[in-house]
């Protein structure tokens, strides 16, 4: 376990940027949409850091903030005209699409930003923190159970109408396809792959590549534009 005895988290700095996205958006637009989940999720790390909930608090600010800057970077590049990593693609593209439901935007969000941030930010913490991706578990771990109690909540609230209940529509078909938890895991894997061939740039720029790839290519199946109810 990585130990610091003094650390002021800047999890603050993020969670502004955020907010000023928030107001920024129209409240529609599916990048708004996966921001304000993404702002709730960051609020409720940063009050378990402040009130002492991680053992390791300087582990787990550097996470998280390594891990939300990533998006920040991918909203960043798009405003300026540029393409975001394959991952973020989907989302971007189809953020005004009208037969996009909300839920979809969301979970799209979700889905790169675990499967392909996540795992970055994993690296990049140890990398600051000199230490290795074991000693950064416990911490990844529990921010990872509070995405997954998060995403229960999400589904209720985004959800359409009870109606979506039922086995034969669409909506219900295309997330019961897509699952937080087993997304944690496979991160978690890519994450020491990663952390592993560190000393093979090629190698592991040829990883990073088809992560990004796959991620974005699960991120467009789940915004598959549905007919209207």
């Amino acid at each position: 376990m990585v130990q610091c005895e003094q650390f002021t988290t800047p999890v603050d700095a993020v969670v502004s940027r955020m907010r000023a996205l928030d107001a920024e958006l129209p409240p529609g637009d599916g990048v708004a949409v996966f921001n304000r989940v993404y702002l709730a999720v960051t609020e409720a790390v940063d009050q378990r850091i402040d009130s002492g909930r991680f053992e390791d608090a300087r582990a787990a600010t550097t996470l998280d903030v390594r891990f939300a800057e990533r998006y920040l970077a991918a909203v960043e590049t798009v405003t300026h005209g540029r393409r975001p990593p394959a991952c973020w693609r989907p989302l971007f593209q189809m953020r005004r699409h009208p037969g996009v439901r909300p839920l979809q935007f969301a979970l799209a969000g979700i889905n790169a930003h675990i499967g392909h941030d996540l795992a970055l930010a994993v690296v990049d913490t140890c990398r600051t923190l000199d230490c290795e991706p074991a000693e950064v578990e416990d911490e990844y771990d529990h921010v990872g159970d509070l995405l997954v109690s998060l995403e229960e909540r999400i589904r209720e609230e985004l959800m359409p109408g009870p109606d979506l209940l039922q086995i034969a529509d669409p909506l219900t078909h295309l997330l019961g396809a897509w699952s937080l938890e087993r997304a944690r895991d496979a991160t978690w894997t890519a994450a020491r792959a990663l952390w592993a061939l560190r000393g093979l740039p090629d190698v592991a720029g040829e990883f990073r590549e088809r992560l990004d790839a796959a991620v974005g290519l699960a991120g467009r199946m789940l915004l598959t534009p549905l007919p209207d109810r």
